[in-house]
């Protein structure tokens, strides 16, 4: 087994629907772009309310991925 080096970068994920949606939207568009991803950390879960309502959540978290050796 080798060791491994990551990296950490900071998205936002949002959704009209869910968080649980936010993250897996935010992790599907980094991972067109981001190599390695192995893992993701929330960090603050917010949003707006429209009209008395939840109007759309938003996610702040961390994803981690795999530097290449």
């Amino acid at each position: 087994m080798s060791d491994h080096v990551y990296r950490l970068s900071e998205i936002v994920g949002s959704s009209t629907t869910s968080v649980d949606d936010a993250i897996r939207t935010a992790v599907r568009k980094a991972s067109e772009t981001v190599r390695n991803i192995e893992w993701f950390q929330t960090q603050e879960i917010r949003g707006q309310v429209v009209d008395g309502d939840v109007g759309y959540f938003q996610v702040t978290m961390k994803i981690g991925f795999r530097v290449d050796e």
